[in-house]
């Protein structure tokens, strides 16, 4: 019997994956898998349900004592991420979780945590959340931190420093922040603060001046150290603490509520990410204890929680429902090329569905008023109720849709829908020809001097990404081909994001990707987005890019990348190569015409060996990222990029 060849070894692959994939569908027709990493958002929740008095079920408690447990280093720490190296901001709030939850003070891995944090300065050397996180539970005193002065709110809309131009993660927790802070709240003083202040303080809480320790960083927690212009102009706000008016903080505080309030109507509850939700709910909670609005922030917050049996864990977001089924959809109509009964499937009726149920399709009222842009037409990054739109996935959304219509599934979304997300992607372009996340860029590039967090990157404002302006134009190519009579009118925009690509490729034929680990997942997205804007693919810009992928090949044939490529912004591989990265290359490979290159066969070869015999690849390494610093899991990644980049190869040769 001849051996089977590697086309039949890579149909088959397609085969299980597409049969994997299809038992993980939800009954919505999307993929719900773990979008976990951040190891601070957890402690977070705990704080909030300690300074509520929230009970939470006793089995959910000891779940989330297991997992909590589960991210201590063998050092001692805590990291940003699971796993990741040490932070004082993370070890604190972990520490302080377990013991709220019940943990022994003599635990041994307890007595290790608290051992680390003695040792890297105490809570006095946190970042700014961990501190701001304890002074809500009476163990930091709010004199130790940087102001927060809720008068900022008032600043008048054409103000340069005001919160609008900021990024709106970092605007969305500011927001409460700012209400704590001005109120200076925090929860009971009981018997377990007392102990955790003596626990955390061996100095002796009441011996500290808290004042001489707002700018007291660990190196651990110094990714982003504050700048002098910062520092001064914390000072001149500390000056304006002392002095303030009563009626003008009152005033302050009811802008801020009715902004809270604001977002909780137009996000069904859910905010836009954990922390403002976690905040949010805790404004409630101290303006009218017990009340309606808390009950519903609680209620919500489950979204963000992520059940096993054993542990509970918080998720980066609500989930990752609407970019995971784009995707999937995606990869499922390019196997539809190579067999034609993959096209026809209810999984891909049932995805589109999903798709169709999900479009954003009424704008915010109000929104200039609250800081929002326009939405209608968009899709989010998890479910459409919640509200948000997002350029890359209002991109991959339209991609999806498309798909759908061209099959001619029912109910169709309809030429006037989708090309309300064209209009809407169009009316986000930024100057510089790329496309920002969330918002188009609203501030200078100078405000980022103010970043506050010591732990993240480039949080301040919006800014342009390799990876959304690729989804956009790509987008933009297949609808100048559905609709050609807007074709003419996305000519320069495509040609600006075309040359706001060539400008973003490193000297070393890399692009740089800042939602995903990291330079193969932005060189994906840089060959993929160059291709889309009419870029041949004999142009030095691609032959450039192929080269840099086929230098970083591992010798076991595949791609791995590791996360500290994101934090110091240089390659750097990881110890063995991971299914997804190996994806990602090949993806970017065979679309530039190098499907034939024994690099992508063994690429191949690499994927279908890692494959399990039911169709699934084991979870490996983080694959996305927050801030540069904090990685992100995408579990649903492993589950459709390998089986997308074997159907991509066999459309290729067969």
């Amino acid at each position: 019997m001849n051996p089977a060849s590697l086309e039949d070894l890579a149909a088959e692959a397609l085969r299980r994956g597409i049969d994997n994939l299809e038992r993980r569908q939800e009954p919505d027709g999307s993929w719900r898998g773990h979008y976990g990493g951040p190891a601070f958002l957890l402690p977070m929740y705990v704080v909030l349900c300690q300074v509520s008095g929230y009970r939470l079920p006793i089995d959910r408690v000891a779940r989330i004592r297991r997992h909590l447990m589960s991210t201590v280093n063998s050092d001692g720490s805590i990291g940003l991420y699971e796993d990741g190296a040490g932070t004082v901001f993370t070890s604190v709030l972990g520490y302080v979780a377990l013991r709220i939850l019940g943990e022994d003070v003599q635990e041994p891995t307890v007595v290790r945590l608290r051992e680390w944090i003695h040792e890297n300065g105490t809570p006095l050397r946190s970042a700014s959340w961990g501190k701001f996180s304890l002074c809500l539970l009476g163990l930091y005193d709010y004199e130790g931190i940087h102001p927060l002065p809720p008068e900022v709110w008032l600043l008048p809309y054409s103000s340069p420093l005001h919160p609008r131009r900021t990024f709106c993660q970092a605007r969305q927790v500011a927001l409460p922040m700012s209400w704590l802070y001005g109120m200076r709240k925090h929860g009971p003083l009981d018997k377990t603060i007392q102990e955790l202040r003596e626990e955390l303080y061996p100095q002796g809480y009441d011996q500290i001046d808290w004042s001489k320790h707002r700018s007291s960083i660990a190196a651990t927690d110094n990714y982003r150290p504050v700048t002098r212009i910062f520092r001064a102009t914390a000072a001149v706000q500390q000056l304006f603490e002392k002095c303030v008016p009563s009626f003008l903080r009152k005033q302050a505080l009811d802008v801020i509520v009715e902004h809270i309030q604001y977002e909780d109507r137009v996000t069904s509850g859910l905010g836009l990410g954990p922390v403002d939700a976690i905040l949010n709910t805790l404004v409630h909670h101290f303006r009218d204890p017990g009340g309606q609005e808390f009950a519903t922030g609680m209620v919500m917050l489950n979204e963000y929680l992520w059940e096993t049996e054993d542990a509970t864990s918080m998720q980066g977001y609500s989930s990752a429902q609407l970019w995971d089924t784009a995707f999937s959809l995606q990869a499922l109509n390019a196997a539809g090329s190579v067999d034609a009964s993959y096209s026809n499937s209810r999984m891909i009726a049932s995805a589109f569905r999903f798709v169709d149920e999900n479009q954003i399709l009424e704008d915010p009222p109000y929104h200039r008023k609250y800081y929002r842009e326009l939405s209608r037409g968009s899709w989010p990054f998890s479910v459409g109720r919640q509200g948000w739109p997002v350029a890359d996935c209002t991109a991959e959304g339209f991609k999806a849709a498309l798909i759908g219509e061209d099959l001619g599934l029912e109910p169709s979304i309809g030429e006037e829908r989708l090309l309300a997300a064209v209009r809407l992607l169009l009316s986000w372009q930024n100057p510089n020809g790329g496309w920002a996340s969330y918002e188009p860029i609203r501030g200078p590039r100078w405000l980022e001097w103010f970043n506050p967090t010591q732990v993240f990157d480039d949080v301040v404002i919006e800014r342009t990404y390799v990876e959304c302006t690729s989804s956009v134009l790509q987008a933009f190519a297949l609808a100048g081909t559905h609709f050609p009579h807007i074709a003419e009118s996305l000519e320069r925009p495509i040609t600006a994001g075309r040359q706001y690509l060539l400008d973003s490729q490193r000297n070393d034929g890399s692009f740089e990707g800042c939602w995903g680990v990291c330079f193969t997942y932005g060189t994906w997205f840089g060959v993929w987005g160059l291709l889309a804007a009419g870029v041949p693919v004999g142009h030095q810009s691609i032959q450039r890019a192929c080269a840099f992928l086929l230098s970083i090949q591992q010798d076991d044939n595949g791609w791995g990348e590791a996360p500290e490529s994101c934090i110091s912004r240089r390659y750097v591989p990881s110890q063995g190569s991971q299914v997804v990265m190996t994806a990602w290359a090949l993806l970017a490979l065979i679309r530039a015409g190098y499907s034939a290159h024994p690099g992508v066969r063994n690429g191949i070869r690499f994927l279908i060996e890692r494959q399990h015999g039911d169709g699934h690849f084991v979870r490996e390494g983080y694959n996305g990222v927050f801030g540069r610093t904090t990685m992100l899991n995408y579990d649903n990644f492993r589950h459709y990029f390998p089986l997308w980049a074997f159907a991509e190869w066999l459309r290729v040769n067969n």
